[in-house]
């Protein structure tokens, strides 16, 4: 963040402090709310769109679309409004980093923290489709990642409910960023939720081998590739995906809306699954791809912020013809005329490239700076990657794009050398309580690997989302560097027992309940209380023991003293029953006794003839009340 130079303060309430980030549409700044003393993010429209009353109403149905929103994984819209021209929302302020800031550089995050990210965005999402919303951008830089690990979505900007039919856009264009454009979006049709989990499969693809499926010079040349060309795949750029979860993301990617996911909350399941070391939905169905040997890795598209990008139009790779017996002549002719195009298409590139299409050689086994020198003498870009291997070190593993696939000169190449293996002892730390993404950190810094075990029932205690219940190995055992520590945390939405705060201050109470991921209700009730006092936590709603998941909201109900009991009428009682009497459980009063010599007593033991408060009257639980005795006249 950089501070800013006029710190504006906007509808008297809003003071600017520091620039957060430049969007498609808005800038993003750090704000004070000095009406409730509290850090906020202003996002204000550039002055240039504020004129124009499309970009306007957009602004405004993110706020509106937001705000009917109520989700732990969505960032909360607070206020809108208009200063002197200029349009702003008011958000919460994520103390975080965004998605797109990790993935920067090409960057790839280990598939078990890949699958627990993307599992919070699709419950997102699916909350905000059940809601009738669909974000219709999902990308990197509107997923943000809190300094605890929790992933929240922002950004509505272009949100559209499900029953509307208006696209805030140029005729004959669509709102959104290429890059991560669903086949039905980019053709201009109408989309649904299963256009969200499409975008979802490409920034999964993408954190996953550090680049989208599909780059290319210009918006419009990606967003072709989204409605005609096939999903490459992952193993072209990465052989360290896990099976399942290349599945997983291979089946939102299908062409077809019918072929994918059908919710949000579908993905989110099998996302679940894979955490769990359990088979995936997608892994059993048929998740074949053709056409990925045609795909090639060009420059990435410059920017990747939302903009409005003509439709596209074309054949669409998921629409087959009928078979019929007479087709079969048409078909040879078709596929005769396409040979020919492809041929002279293959020509023209090379002429127009003055480029050489090659294969690539096989240099698994070969020195690093053999296999550079070879590469850079034929005219190609080296880059290196280094992976533990038993291969000696600094040998080449694999190659990107592999042994004997078709090269353009000039192409880069990826070569992974060999770390070699070494180990060396380790003894496991204590992660327990800490929060998913600062064990992962630490185990990382410890040369361990780590593993999720993702749990719908917490176990006892006072369980926290996103924080390790349990560990194994556990704390103080001996391993060696490259073992796998397994992390018990809760699973996004699961529920679990909420926290007993009673008895407890109201500062207490708040962040303890804060700290098990949990919203504390602004509003405090209040009652009487014989055991608690006064001003300490009485109770909550819902009470201690509830199952609850993460952002639920909790009231706290304070005590306001002692109650109010009933009086009752010991005339005539002796002192014992006096006594029993007025401290029973249910009246709880302190009986002092007197001796009344002008009442002379006339059995044989001395009896109430007088008490201070009235039979049936209130009085406060733990007060004293004055009862008179009869003189006793026969000492006994």
């Amino acid at each position: 963040m950089e501070p800013v130079d006029d710190p504006r303060l906007y509808s008297n309430r809003y003071q600017v402090t520091h620039l957060i980030a430049r969007g498609g549409m808005a800038m993003v700044y750090r704000a004070q709310d000095t009406l409730l003393n509290r850090a906020v993010a202003l996002k204000i429209l550039y002055p240039e769109l504020s004129a124009d009353p499309l970009f306007v109403e957009r602004f405004r149905r993110e706020a509106q679309a937001a705000a009917n929103l109520s989700h732990p994984n969505i960032v909360p819209v607070f206020d809108w409004g208009e200063d002197s021209g200029t349009y702003f929302i008011v958000m919460e302020l994520v103390e975080g980093t965004s998605l797109a800031e990790m993935l920067r550089g090409g960057v790839t995050i280990s598939p078990a923290r890949s699958a627990q990210i993307v599992a919070q965005v699709a419950a997102a999402l699916g909350y905000a489709h059940r809601s009738g919303v669909v974000h219709r951008d999902v990308k990197p830089g509107n997923i943000l990642i809190t300094r605890d690990g929790q992933v929240k979505v922002t950004d509505f900007g272009i949100a559209q409910a499900v029953s509307s039919e208006d696209h805030l856009a140029e005729v004959g264009s669509v709102m959104g960023t290429a890059t991560y454009f669903s086949p039905e979006q980019a053709s201009g049709e109408a989309v649904d939720g299963r256009s969200d989990v499409y975008a979802l499969g490409v920034v999964l693809y993408e954190m996953l081998v550090g680049r989208p499926p599909f780059v290319g010079d210009t918006p419009v040349d990606v967003s072709s590739q989204h409605v005609n060309a096939a999903v490459p795949v992952m193993t072209k750029f990465s052989d360290s995906v896990p099976k399942d979860l290349e599945a997983i993301v291979m089946e939102s990617l299908r062409k077809s809306p019918d072929q994918r996911y059908q919710t949000a909350d579908e993905l989110r399941a099998d996302l679940i699954r894979f955490s769990e070391g359990q088979p995936v939905q997608a892994a059993q169905r048929d998740v074949a791809f053709f056409g990925a040997d045609a795909t090639r890795a060009v420059a990435a598209v410059p920017g990747e912020k939302t903009r409005s990008v003509p439709i596209m139009s074309g054949p669409r790779t998921d629409v087959r013809r009928r078979r019929t017996n007479y087709a079969s002549p048409i078909a040879m002719v078709v596929l005769v005329v396409l040979l020919l195009g492809g041929a002279i298409g293959a020509y023209e590139y090379v002429q127009h490239n003055k480029t050489t299409i090659t294969s690539m050689p096989d240099l698994v086994g070969e020195k690093a700076s053999t296999a550079t020198k070879t590469l850079k003498a034929d005219g190609f870009t080296v880059i290196t990657s280094y992976v533990k291997s038993h291969d000696a070190k600094y040998r080449v593993v694999a190659t990107q794009p592999k042994a004997n696939a078709h090269v353009v000169k000039s192409e880069t190449i990826t070569l992974e050398l060999s770390q070699g293996i070494t180990t060396t002892p380790v003894l496991v730390k204590d992660y327990i309580g800490m929060s998913l993404a600062n064990a992962e950190s630490g185990l990382t810094a410890q040369k361990l690997g780590f593993k999720p075990l993702y749990v719908e029932t917490a176990p006892s205690g006072n369980p926290v989302p996103d924080q390790v219940l349990s560990q194994s190995p556990p704390a103080g055992t001996n391993v060696q560097s490259g073992n796998v520590v397994v992390l018990t945390v809760l699973a996004p939405g699961a529920k679990y027992q909420l926290t007993d705060v009673d008895g407890e201050s109201q500062v207490g109470a708040t962040s303890a309940l804060t700290a098990q991921g949990l919203a504390v209700n602004p509003a405090i009730g209040s009652a009487c209380s014989n055991t608690v006092h006064s001003g300490l936590v009485l109770s909550t709603v819902p009470v201690a023991g509830s199952m609850v998941t993460q952002g639920s909201s909790v009231k706290l109900i304070v005590s306001n003293g002692p109650c109010q009991v009933v009086v009752p009428n010991v005339m005539g009682f002796t002192e014992a029953a006096a006594s029993a009497a007025v401290s029973a459980p249910n009246v709880g009063l302190q009986p002092s006794y007197s001796v009344n010599p002008a009442d002379p007593c006339t059995g044989s033991q001395p009896v109430v003839d007088a008490q201070s408060d009235l039979p049936g009257s209130s009085a406060t639980y733990g007060s004293t009340i004055d009862l008179s005795l009869c003189m006793e006249t026969t000492p006994s």
